[in-house]
C-alpha cells in the first residue's frame, strides 16, 4: 500500500469516526423530543409497557359473541394461536407434595400440579405439619390427575385463571392471567389523541398564543427597528446616554417590575385580558441594540447618496436599511417568539388559572397535566402541540439566525 493509500484510508476512517460520533450524539439529544412524539400517539396503557417501546402499539382485537374483545397469543399443540379474552373465570388449584412443602410459608412452595379445580377430588384428608417455630397447620389433601394417573397431592392456592377461546372454534380453551398474557398488537398511531387534547380548551389557547406571540413578535420587531436606526443614524443630544440608560434596562430583574407592571394593569382595566400580555412587552432594549449594532455595519455612503436624491429618513430604512438587515430581524424575530409563545409566570398573574377564556398554552398545559395525571399520553400530546410550532419557526429561520449571530455586534 502506497503512501498515498494510506493517507486516503485513514482521511475515510476519520470521518467515518467523526460522522459517528456526530450522530450519535445528535440522536442522544433528539431521543427524548422522538419519544415524546411517539408517545403522543399511544395508548394510556401502552405508555406504561415494559420495557418502554419507541413506537405507538395497539391491541388487535376481534368479535366474539357480539362484543369486541382483545386478542392474545398462546401456544396450542405446538402452533401459536390467537384467541380471545371471553371475560369468564375458571378456579384452579395449584398442588405440591409433602416433600416439596415449605412449612413456614406453604403459598410459595414449588408448584407440583396446576389443575383445574373441577377435575380434582377432595378427599376429606387434611395433611398435618409443624412449621419452624414449633406451630402445628394443616393442609386439604385432594385427588389430583397426574399424566393420567390419582395422586394425592396438598392443596396451596386456589387462583382464577382467565378462560382464552379461539374465536372460530369457541371448544378450544386456554386458561391464564390476562396480566402475564402474550398481547396480540400492532403498529397503530392514535390520532384521536389530538383531538381530544384540543378539546380540553387547548384549541382556544392556542389561537390566544398565535395572537400574543404575533402581537409581541410584531411589536417588538418595529419598535426595534425604528430604535435602532435611530440610535445608530440620527444625532441628537444625549443620544449615547440615551441609549445606555435604555440599554441599562435590561440588567432590571422581571421580579421587581411584576408589581408596578400588574398595578398600572389594573389601573388601566386590562387585567385578565390578552391585550396585558402584548403591550407591556413590545419594547426590548435587546432587540434595539441587536438592531442599532447591525445598522452600524451599514457603510454610511449608501445612506448618504440616498438622501443626495431626495428619500426620506422612512424611506431609506424600509427600502435600504430593512433589507440588507434580514439576518438580525430574523434573529430578534425567532428570540421574540420564542419569547412570547413560551411565557408562564406573567400569564399567570395577570390572566390567572380561573380564566380559561383567556388562556395560553402555558396555563393550559398546567391544567391538562392536573386533568390528565394519570395519562400522559394526553400530557405530552399537549406538549408536542405547544413545542411543533416554535421548532417549524426555528428550523425555517435556522439559516438567518445563524447568518444573525455571525454578524451582528462585530461594530460599535
Amino acid at each position: 500500500m502506497t503512501d498515498s493509500q494510506r493517507y486516503t484510508l485513514r482521511t475515510w476512517v476519520t470521518r467515518i469516526g467523526i460522522y459517528f460520533l456526530l450522530s450519535f450524539f445528535a440522536l442522544l439529544m433528539l431521543f427524548p423530543f422522538i419519544y415524546m412524539m411517539s408517545t403522543s400517539f399511544k395508548t394510556s396503557n401502552d405508555v406504561f409497557h415494559y420495557p418502554p417501546r419507541v413506537l405507538p402499539y395497539s391491541p388487535v382485537t376481534t368479535e366474539y359473541e357480539g362484543e369486541t374483545r382483545p386478542l392474545y397469543r398462546f401456544e396450542v399443540d405446538g402452533e401459536p394461536r390467537e384467541l380471545v379474552l371471553t371475560g369468564e373465570k375458571e378456579r384452579f388449584g395449584l398442588f405440591t407434595t409433602p416433600e416439596l412443602l415449605d412449612v413456614d410459608t406453604p403459598r410459595n412452595s414449588p408448584v407440583f400440579a396446576d389443575v383445574r379445580l373441577a377435575d380434582t377430588v377432595e378427599t376429606a384428608q387434611e395433611y398435618t405439619f409443624q412449621t419452624t417455630a414449633g406451630e402445628a397447620d394443616d393442609l386439604p389433601v385432594y385427588a389430583v390427575p397426574v399424566d393420567g394417573e390419582m395422586m394425592e397431592l396438598l392443596l396451596i392456592s386456589t387462583p382464577n385463571k382467565d378462560v382464552f377461546a379461539n374465536p372460530d372454534n369457541p371448544e378450544v380453551v386456554v386458561y391464564g392471567f390476562e396480566r402475564t398474557a402474550e398481547a396480540v398488537e400492532e403498529v397503530e398511531f392514535q390520532v384521536e389523541n389530538y383531538d381530544t387534547v384540543l378539546g380540553l380548551n387547548l384549541d382556544r389557547a392556542l389561537v390566544n398564543t398565535t395572537i400574543v406571540t404575533l402581537g409581541v413578535t410584531i411589536g417588538q420587531l418595529v419598535t426595534s427597528i425604528f430604535g435602532g436606526y435611530a440610535f445608530s443614524r440620527i444625532k441628537f443630544k444625549g443620544r449615547d446616554a440615551l441609549f445606555l440608560a435604555y440599554l441599562g434596562s435590561i440588567m432590571v430583574p422581571f421580579v421587581v417590575l411584576i408589581i408596578p407592571i400588574y398595578r398600572l394593569m389594573v389601573v388601566i382595566g386590562w387585567e385578565g385580558r390578552l391585550v396585558s400580555l402584548i403591550v407591556p412587552w413590545i419594547f426590548t432594549a435587546y432587540g434595539t441594540f441587536l438592531m442599532r449594532q447591525f445598522f452600524i455595519t451599514i457603510p454610511k455612503e449608501i445612506e448618504e447618496a440616498a438622501l443626495l436624491d431626495g428619500c426620506s429618513r422612512f424611506r431609506i430604512l424600509w427600502t435600504i436599511f430593512v433589507p440588507l438587515s434580514t439576518p438580525a430581524i430574523a434573529t430578534l424575530g425567532i428570540f421574540s417568539f420564542l419569547y412570547a409563545w413560551n411565557s408562564f409566570l406573567w400569564p399567570l398573574l395577570i390572566i390567572g388559572e380561573g380564566n380559561e377564556r383567556n388562556h395560553v398554552l402555558t396555563l393550559s398545559l398546567i391544567r391538562l397535566s392536573n386533568i390528565a395525571a394519570d395519562q400522559p399520553n394526553l400530557v405530552l400530546t399537549g406538549a408536542a402541540v405547544a413545542i411543533i410550532p416554535p421548532i417549524i419557526v426555528f428550523v425555517l429561520a435556522q439559516k438567518y439566525f445563524i447568518e444573525g449571530i455571525a454578524t451582528s455586534g462585530l461594530k460599535g
